[in-house]
């Protein structure tokens, strides 16, 4: 069995770096691409476009596209089929905010960010600590060297991931055991407008999956639709940007699932929330067979809905109550 599980982490490394590698040779190709364009576009004579070259650069993006698609599909094909219990967890805090914990292996603390303008997180040894009100262990304060914006933060690796407050669309990288600031980065074209209607507070919502980092955000412009970028957590460098089919009226949050956005809409001053839209970046969910996914009978709203892969649990922010949903899931259509 060791061997066996030995074997997949090995493959899975592969995979990652074969991963990387076509990321790289998709954004060589999307350079060259670029500057064809604008040659073929420039009046200058002297500037001559080989078109045979332009098709080929073409065919062979998109084939290091599908190759990445499917590379990350072979890692990760499950999705949501119903949310079968509801379990609340504790009450505290403002009416929004987030609890996150890192979703890598072995990582048991919580982290507690209530507001949506603050510069104070506390961190507790584990769940229990956090719910039994406890002094033994007490929570450790995390200072943070700017205040977030929103309830959209995420923690991945040991890294606190949050929108700076005041800035249009700037993503801090904190390093939670060192506590200092590590990267950063623009995220382009996000912070313009709320990603939700329902939570206007968030202008730049991060996700974690188990392909990663995301960054949910409005697209530009007055459409009121979702756009979904890829960032990678080391680099803090945008790696791929999806304009998606689903709206941000009536939306109150977003997660993310194997690659696959799914959007939970509700009613204005509170209702019963649904998914009823669910973007999948690999292609393999049919949109024309998703079913709206509705949570638990309860009259409530989110500030934040965040996806654990390990225990296929989502945490949620109710009204300044946590709660944990356990997910159903099945294989992708």
């Amino acid at each position: 069995m060791m061997s066996r599980v030995e074997g997949l982490g090995i493959l899975k490394t592969e995979l990652k770096n074969e991963v990387d590698h076509l990321l790289t040779r998709v954004e060589r190709a999307q350079r060259e691409i670029d500057y064809f364009e604008s040659a073929k576009e420039s009046p200058s004579p002297c500037i001559e476009v080989d078109e045979d070259l332009l098709e080929q650069q073409l065919v062979e993006q998109e084939e290091s596209k599908k190759k990445v698609k499917l590379m990350l599909n072979a890692s990760c094909n499950y999705m949501i089929a119903g949310i079968k219990s509801l379990k609340i967890v504790k009450k505290s805090g403002d009416e929004h905010g987030s609890w996150l914990k890192d979703p890598g292996k072995n990582h048991q603390k919580i982290y507690f960010l209530t507001g949506t303008k603050n510069k104070t997180a506390m961190e507790f040894a584990n769940i229990r600590a956090f719910t039994e009100n406890s002094k033994k262990p007490s929570p450790r304060k995390i200072n943070l060297p700017f205040p977030w914006q929103g309830t959209g933060h995420a923690i991945y690796n040991g890294f606190l991931f949050y929108h700076k407050y005041g800035s249009l669309n700037e993503v801090i990288k904190f390093d939670i055991q060192k506590r200092n600031v590590t990267d950063q980065m623009f995220l382009s074209d996000a912070g313009e407008t709320p990603v939700y209607e329902l939570n206007p507070s968030v202008k730049i919502d991060l996700a974690v999956d188990e392909l990663g980092l995301w960054a949910i955000h409005a697209e530009p412009g007055g459409s009121r639709k979702l756009a979904l970028t890829k960032i990678s957590h080391e680099s803090m460098a945008a790696e791929y940007t999806w304009d998606t089919n689903c709206k941000s009226q009536n939306a109150e949050s977003a997660f993310m699932v194997c690659g696959a956005l799914y959007v939970v809409y509700n009613s204005p001053g509170g209702g019963t929330p649904r998914i009823e839209c669910i973007y999948d970046t690999l292609d393999v969910i049919n949109p024309y067979e998703i079913p709206i996914i509705h949570f638990p009978k309860r009259q409530t709203s989110h500030s934040m809905v965040h996806y654990y892969p390990r225990e296929k649990q989502l945490f949620a922010w109710d009204n300044a109550s946590q709660v944990i949903y356990k997910l159903l899931t099945k294989q992708k259509n």
